[in-house]
């Protein structure tokens, strides 16, 4: 047997249902390969056709792993932001989903961690541990992150600050960050709203973003999430 191969059991191996949905070494089976793939294209399908979707930039798109982030005004964000991935890497994409909103109620639960390929950050209490844990996993695997760094959706469609929780993950880090801008999602979608209408949706994809020479610090992460805002709006004019 080759020196270099080594057997590994899954990292959830064992875990009951609700722990394995949370956990942030959750792995794929097939069935959740299956259903990943079957909601993926029906998303794409929907906002090509009720919202138009038009993706610019998507050359500037690396090879795995990178993070790609972009403003946040809707939840047609993620769906839009997993739409501009090729679909040849749509194992490796995970959106990283508010805990509280998607994985404390169990249909809720289920649908993120099967259908989404989401893991979970607890706004109130993620810890350094969890961050470090996907930081790890992410170059580890060669993953794809889609991420929002305001933290919450835009109530007004205007875009707010960046928290510096996106440093964390990337200071020091040859992981690359993507910068998009999305327009179009608010109107389409706005918070408060039962059911989308049907208003044209744009992403721009921008180039990548590199922090390896960003101390893994305070400070580093500051800077990190100041670039990176200033990135995605740049991006923003007439798309």
């Amino acid at each position: 047997m080759p020196d270099d191969w080594k057997y590994e059991p899954a990292h959830d191996a064992g875990l009951p249902r609700k722990e394995r949905e949370r956990s942030l070494r959750r792995e794929a089976g097939l069935i959740s390969v299956l259903a990943a793939h079957a909601w993926g294209g029906l998303t794409r399908l929907y906002l090509r056709t009720f919202h138009r979707l038009e993706i610019e930039g998507r050359e500037h798109l690396p090879e795995p792993p990178f993070i790609l982030i972009a403003n946040h005004a809707s939840h047609l964000d993620a769906l839009a932001l997993a739409a501009a991935v090729p679909r040849r890497w749509l194992a490796r994409v995970f959106p990283l989903a508010a805990g509280d909103t998607f994985f404390e109620r169990p249909l809720l639960s289920a649908f993120a961690a099967s259908c989404l390929n989401a893991l979970p950050i607890w706004r109130k209490s993620c810890g350094s541990h969890s961050l470090a844990e996907l930081r790890d996993r992410l170059a580890a695997e060669r993953c794809i992150y889609l991420l929002f760094p305001e933290g919450t959706r835009s109530r007004t469609g205007a875009m707010g600050a960046f928290k510096p929780g996106i440093g964390k993950l990337v200071c020091a880090s040859t992981v690359p960050v993507v910068p998009c801008r999305i327009a179009g999602a608010w109107e389409a979608w706005p918070p408060g709203a039962n059911y989308p209408r049907s208003a044209k949706v744009r992403i721009r994809i921008g180039k990548p973003v590199g922090f390896s020479g960003t101390e893994n610090d305070r400070a580093g992460w500051q800077d990190t999430a100041r670039r990176l805002e200033e990135a995605v709006r740049a991006l923003g004019g007439e798309i």
